[in-house]
Formats: structure tokens, sequence, C-alpha cells
């Protein structure tokens, strides 16, 4: 169908009401205008702008057409009116148009949803959105407890379920940067099994690492090997977990120290291998402490209180806890026991108990016995009085047993001193 003369600047001038185009998408539109009216149809719209406009085109072509050959008799003037009246149903039809254009993003699939990026931290949100937001609070840079930081460390929180003090282990400078920068599965976990099969129990693991909380930056293969070092010296499994449990820093010592310390103690107490293992099992502390106040008592119990060499070491097998005594408790006790009670060596290395025990109970009752006329401590003469009944026994067995008086009489005899 060809377009009258007419037609063409209606077209046109309805066009440019919407928009410039240019010269080639014209004749497009053209071609591809004669070719849908010819064939009955309207092109569907594509995703491109300039497709929309061509169907817009035609739309307005087609209705100018009809509106041509059902009013020719009219004026001048009624033609422009109603084609200005055509121009509207075709802008109200391009707002129609552009509102059925299909979304694709909308028909996008959901399940591609999930492969969208995340929210940008910095996305601006809204004034009711950020007062519902619940910040954590942030860590302290610097502290002086650790009781901020166990909200965020796992570490933490699990050595507190076992009995781990903090409020003792956070007195210590390096506690804090070691254990934050632990990883419990990684650094913690092997260490605790490894001690469990040692023989330490659950109930003892927080008194152990309360103590000794460095044992987690030592090496396991190291441990593994001090341990079977002293099994290669014939202790016990069972010897080992009391000396660790007694001594938790035990572990953390080389095999040439602990091979050095035992060394010392065999050479200068002039022990047997089997004396030398009993002694240190029993205080293993021996093998981690300082060994100067060792040497010094030794010198002491030589030198000053005048025991000989085999009496030190009956004493020391029997009571090792008088290698680390203090000095000063050493003489004043041995001052009094030899010197005012009038006991002789021989007599007290047979009960070297007296030295673990507080002066002024030995005191006491002492003076309780001599008031009384019973303080007869030779062995050779009757009513003896042992030096370990004297310091062991509880008031009310000593007041009826060795006494012979009532424990309100003793009590009276006490406020008189």
């Amino acid at each position: 169908m060809a377009l009258s003369a007419q037609q063409i600047p209606r077209w046109f001038n309805s066009i440019k009401l919407i928009s410039v185009i240019t010269a080639p998408q014209l004749r497009q539109c053209s071609q591809r205008a004669g070719k849908t009216l010819l064939c009955g149809f309207s092109a569907q719209p594509q995703m491109s702008s300039d497709n929309f406009f061509l169907q817009w085109g035609f739309k307005t072509y087609r209705t100018s057409s009809m509106w041509s050959g059902c009013q020719s008799a009219n004026s001048g003037r009624q033609e422009s009116n109603s084609a200005r009246s055509t121009l509207l149903p075709s802008v109200n039809e391009q707002s129609q148009k552009t509102q059925k254009t299909p979304n694709f993003d909308s028909e996008l699939s959901l399940e591609g949803l999930d492969d969208l990026p995340l929210l940008s931290p910095l996305q601006p949100v809204s004034e009711e959105e950020a007062v519902q937001i619940i910040a954590a609070p942030p860590l302290p840079p610097v502290s002086f407890t650790l009781r901020d930081y166990v909200d965020h460390s796992e570490t933490l929180q699990n050595l507190v379920l076992l009995g781990l003090d903090l409020s003792k282990i956070e007195k210590q400078p390096d506690a804090a940067n070691l254990l934050l920068r632990l990883d419990f599965e990684k650094d913690i976990k092997q260490i605790l099994l490894f001690l469990k099969d040692l023989g330490i129990e659950d109930n003892q693991l927080g008194t152990f690492l309360t103590k000794n909380y460095a044992i987690f930056s030592e090496d396991l293969e190291n441990l593994k090997t001090r341990v079977a070092y002293l099994q290669s010296k014939n202790f016990s499994k069972a010897d080992i977990a009391q000396m660790v449990r007694k001594a938790p820093f035990l572990l953390s010592f080389s095999v040439e120290r602990l091979d050095n310390r035992l060394g010392f103690f065999q050479k200068e107490l002039q022990l047997t291998v089997k004396k030398t293992r009993d002694l240190v099992v029993r205080l293993p502390r021996l093998l981690t402490g300082s060994l100067e106040p060792v040497k010094e008592n030794m010198k002491v119990y030589h030198l000053e209180l005048g025991f000989k060499l085999n009496e030190i070491q009956h004493m020391i097998t029997k009571i090792p806890k008088m290698l680390t005594a203090n000095k000063r408790k050493l003489t004043e006790t041995f001052d009094y026991v030899h010197n005012v009670m009038s006991i002789p060596h021989h007599v007290i290395v047979r009960f070297p108990q007296i030295f673990n025990t507080r002066l002024f109970k030995v005191k006491e009752r002492h003076l309780f016995l001599t008031y009384l006329g019973r303080a007869q401590y030779d062995p050779a003469k009757p009513n003896y009085i042992s030096l370990d009944k004297l310091v062991s026994m509880p008031d009310e067995i000593f007041c009826e047993e060795i006494a012979k008086a009532s424990v309100r009489d003793f009590e009276k005899f006490l406020k008189t001193l």
C-alpha cells in the first residue's frame, strides 16, 4: 500500500513529537512498515530501543491511515484536530507498550540469586536500619585482665572450662600474648592429650596448666623425648606422672639439664642410683628448682650443725624437704632441740621430722612436759618420750597419752606463757 501525500507529513510530524530520528532510521522504519502492513501483523518489540520506536511508528501510521479514509470530507481544521487527537492515543499506547516491555532481569531464575555478590560494607544504610544494628564492643588494645578477651577467644573459654585460673595467669606479662595467639585445635589439644596419656587426670589439668601454661609453647616431640629419657632411667609411668603433678615445670627442662641434676644429687649426696631416684620422685622440684639452697643447706648440716655425711643421707632420704628448708629455721630448731632440750645428734637423726615442725609447737609441748615433770627424751631411761610422738600427735592425744593431763589444763598453761 502506497502512502499518500497528506499521510506522510502527518506521520512524520507525530514521530517528531516524541524524538528526533536520523534519515537512515526513517528509511529503515519505512521499509519495515510496508512489510508489516502487507503481512497483516505488527512487529513485536525487542530489547533495543530502536525496534521499540519502530513499533510505535507503525502503530501511529496505521491509525493515521484509518482516520484519513473515514474523515476525508472534513475541513483542514478538523483534520488538524483529529490528528492531534490521534496522537494522544499513540502516546498512551507508547506508555502501555513501555510498561508491557518484557523485563528480562525479572525473568532471571531465582537460583541465580545465590551467585549474586554480597553487599558492600560501604553501602549506605538508612537511619532506621542503623538503629537496629547491634555491634559487638571492640577488643581493647591494652588490658590489665584477660577477662576482656574471654568472650572473643575460644582458646581461653576452653581453658577456663578445664580449670585454668586466669586471675593467676594474667599476672604473668607474657601469658596473655602466648594464649591469645594459640589455636585450641592445632596448638593445645595435642598437648592436653599427651598429658592425659601421661597420667594427669581431668581434675588436675587446671592446677597443672595454671602453674605451667608455657608448656603450650613446647614442641610435642621434645616432651615425648624427655619422658622417654626418664623411662630409660627406670622411672615408672606412675613415678613420672607423680613427678609431673608435683613439679609442673619438669617437662619444660631439656634432657641435658635433667641428666645434670640427677648426676649432681647422686654425686653430692653420695647416694645410690635407687636412692637418688626415690629422692627425686618424692621431691621432684629438686630437679626444677635452684641448686643454691641445696648446696647451702648441705654446708649448714655438716659445718654448723655437726652432722656426719651418713647422718645427713639418712635424714634427707626420710625428709627430702630438709634439702630446701629455710636456713634460719633449721638453725633455730636445732639450737632449741639440741641445746635446750639436750637431745643428742644420734637421736635427732632417728627423728628428722623435728626439722619439719613449727618451732613454737615444739616449745609449747616441751615446756608443758617440763612443768609436769615428764620431759624425758633419753631412750635408755623410763618414761621415754620420742620426738616423733612429741610433734606428730594432736593436742587431745598428746595430753591424754603423753602428758597425762587434760586439754583444759594444757590450754590454761599456754595462757601463762
